[in-house]
């Protein structure tokens, strides 16, 4: 059942997601900075935590998390580090998730012929 409601919740996220970019005519660089927001947005009010709970990798997969991330990990360091600590805990949750992204364009980049 835990993979039904992942299914289920991941893909009304994608359906959200093209409805702002049909609708609403929202480009993909905004309907992923609402996502991100979205996300950060809902931990700072602690609901995404409970959502992850209910949904699984419904919640965790897509970019929401990516906000919940940042926001989860720079509250954790401000408690520790002070203003200092913001920017650190914004990369010690999400470092995993960028590192990766610049490897595969990298590499992407080495195998194809990019535009530009």
């Amino acid at each position: 059942m835990e993979y039904v409601i992942a299914f289920i919740v991941g893909g009304l996220i994608c359906v959200i997601g093209q409805l702002l970019l049909d609708v609403l005519k929202l480009t993909p660089a905004h309907v992923m900075s609402t996502f991100v927001v979205t996300g950060a947005i809902l931990d700072g009010f602690n609901i995404y935590d409970r959502f992850i709970d209910f949904a699984g990798a419904g919640a965790t997969v897509p970019i929401v998390s990516f906000g919940h991330s940042l926001l989860h990990g720079a509250m954790k360091r401000s408690e520790e580090h002070g203003l200092i600590g913001i920017s650190m805990g914004i990369f010690e949750l999400t470092s995993a998730g960028i590192s990766a992204a610049i490897l595969f364009a990298f590499l992407i980049a080495l195998i194809f012929k990019p535009k530009g």
